[in-house]
């Protein structure tokens, strides 16, 4: 897996875990709705820290918290 994609399914578990809907989600964190829909539709794998840490204080989870998942073990390297 790829790091876009573990972000895309991390952010699917936290609004699963939260009960969010994707657009409800990016009203609590303040990113546009487009955004996140981009993000967890898979058009957009180039996720940047800053939407990481809106979606992290959103929630009221520490970034490390959000990467302190199993989806960011073993991610496959993307330079070859």
């Amino acid at each position: 897996m790829v790091v876009g994609e573990a972000v895309k399914l991390r952010i699917l578990e936290l609004c699963k875990e939260n009960h969010l809907t994707v657009n409800r989600l990016a009203t609590v964190c303040g990113i546009t709705q487009s955004t996140l829909s981009n993000i967890v539709g898979g058009r957009n794998n180039s996720t940047t820290v800053a939407t990481v840490q809106k979606i992290c204080d959103g929630l009221n989870l520490s970034i490390q918290d959000f990467f302190a998942s199993p989806l960011f073990e073993n991610l496959e390297q993307e330079i070859k």
